[in-house]
């Protein structure tokens, strides 16, 4: 293992809520809880996605309060202390400075790898080369490093990353000239045809002192935080000052006004599973165009996807639909509206 290797810190993102695949995902179990696409939760296939890279002792889960508990049984093979409960939702530049805070406090040269715990990637072998190298590029270079995803299409659902014009450097890194919120249709396609612009994963890397040196220009508060973060138990201390920090996007707080981003471009597949339309390249399509899981019986029926618990579902004549059923509730959308789902108007022991 390579000295910029035993400095790295990997923390991932963990705490988010189960609104967009209810009814299987809830406030306690949300999407990354869920073995949506195999037989281990999304999260414990992010966190092997690491295996070979670092230790597991250097690899730390920020979860929330509520769902510390499925947390730990997801990943029982992490050290407990490892599974951190933040006691209030601020957004993700509060978490990246609660990483880099525990980071730095493991040791001065720390270097933190922040990503998300909810994201689907195939390729692993290629994901952990493109991991090493840009390690191996923060480690002497006081830069912020982020990963651009090369779009497949004009999607409306993620921000962009407008990447600098010309050649990427030897090592495949180019710079970021500035972070674009999500686009409406006609800037999605002029994105996707101008090849400029990458999606913007939430996936970062960086020397702790490189991030705070941004904080202290940028978000003093967050700064004060990591300076101030106790060496070993930090409960009480979390406690009180977490939930004063600014809810705000790690984007919004310090990316946007950093002194240098930059991208490495991925080569690995990657998809951040946002609804269960998302599900069919990933479980398969049969020869009517259905995607199906669990006992399901279909006549007559194309281009559904169809995710079945305990009971067997029996589809006849229709199309287009999402159909899922829990123990306790049934799902029935038309594909075209899973974007609406987090909009029900739920009783609170379904949420």
């Amino acid at each position: 293992m390579s000295s910029s290797l035993d400095r790295l810190q990997v923390f991932i993102m963990a705490g988010g809520s189960g609104e967009r695949f209810w009814p299987a995902s809830r406030t306690a179990t949300p999407k990354h809880l869920l073995k949506l696409l195999g037989d281990q939760t999304l999260l414990e296939q992010t966190v092997r996605r690491f295996e070979g890279i670092v230790p597991f002792e250097q690899i730390f889960v920020l979860t929330n309060v509520a769902q510390i508990e499925a947390t730990l049984a997801a990943v029982p093979f992490l050290p407990p202390a490892n599974i951190i409960a933040e006691p209030a939702k601020r957004d993700t530049a509060p978490a990246a400075a609660l990483a880099t805070g525990i980071a730095r406090n493991r040791r001065s040269d720390a270097i933190v790898a922040l990503f998300p715990a909810d994201a689907m990637i195939h390729d692993a072998a290629t994901f952990r080369r493109q991991l090493t190298e840009a390690t191996e590029f923060v480690a002497i270079n006081p830069s912020i490093l982020t990963f651009s995803i090369t779009p497949t299409h004009a999607s409306t659902g993620f921000g962009y990353l407008e990447l600098e014009e010309g050649a990427a450097s030897k090592e495949g890194v180019v710079t970021v000239n500035r972070f674009v919120e999500k686009p409406d249709e006609t800037k999605a396609r002029a994105f996707l045809e101008g090849k400029r612009h990458g999606w913007n994963a939430g996936m970062f890397l960086w020397q702790a002192e490189t991030f705070l040196a941004e904080c202290r220009k940028h978000q003093p508060d967050l700064e004060k935080f990591i300076l101030e973060l106790p060496k070993g138990d930090h409960a009480s201390y979390l406690a009180d000052r977490f939930p004063l920090l600014p809810k705000i996007s790690v984007d919004y707080a310090i990316m946007e006004h950093a002194t240098s981003v930059v991208a490495l471009i991925a080569c690995f597949d990657w998809d951040d599973v946002g609804s269960w339309t998302a599900l069919p390249p990933h479980l398969g399509i049969d020869e009517n165009g259905n995607t199906l899981k669990g006992k399901v019986v279909t006549l007559d029926a194309a281009h559904n996807i169809v995710i079945a618990g305990k009971r067997t579902i029996a589809l006849c004549g229709v199309s287009d639909l999402v159909v899922v059923e829990t123990d306790d509730a049934v799902l029935v959308c038309h594909r075209n509206a899973v974007q609406q789902i987090k909009n029900l108007n739920l009783p609170p022991e379904l949420k």
